[in-house]
């Protein structure tokens, strides 16, 4: 059974307003049928999703998947704990990272791959100061200036 290209793109954007992106990975999720669906209808908030260890294992935690509409009685919890699909030797680097430097692990976006998957791109991330928020507005709004004397 041949999949089409999803356009399926769910994205975080005040990460990289909140965050210092250090090193991004691509993760699968387990997933139920209902969250699959719902997935695919976009229903996803990624907002305040964050992901820690438990037991040697990374799960996504605060990640809003939506009820599916046409589920029965056994439609799933639109913000239960979703393990994440990793390697061996990228969960152990990521957990030496975490613990070590005082990092954390957040959800950048989300999308549906060509075999038809839910795959969730992860990176640790370092928190931003207040000013270097503030640097960060002065430069977009500069570009944004910038843009518009060119045109």
């Amino acid at each position: 059974m041949a999949h089409q290209k999803s356009d399926i793109r769910i994205k975080n954007r005040k990460v990289t307003f909140e965050y210092e992106l250090i090193e991004k990975w691509i993760a699968g999720i387990k997933l139920t049928g209902t969250e699959i669906k719902s997935i695919r209808a976009g229903k996803v908030n990624l907002t305040e999703s964050y992901c820690q260890f438990y037991g040697g294992e990374l799960f996504v935690k605060n990640m809003h998947i939506s009820e599916y509409d046409f589920g029965t009685c056994n439609n799933h919890e639109a913000r239960r704990d979703r393990k994440l699909l990793l390697n061996r030797k990228e969960l152990a680097k990521l957990e030496k990272k975490v613990k070590e430097s005082g990092l954390t692990i957040v959800c950048v976006k989300m999308f549906i791959n060509e075999r038809g998957l839910a795959k969730l791109e992860i990176a640790l991330a370092r928190g931003k100061k207040t000013y270097d928020k503030r640097e960060s507005l002065k430069l977009k709004d500069a570009k944004r200036d910038m843009d518009r004397v060119r045109k």
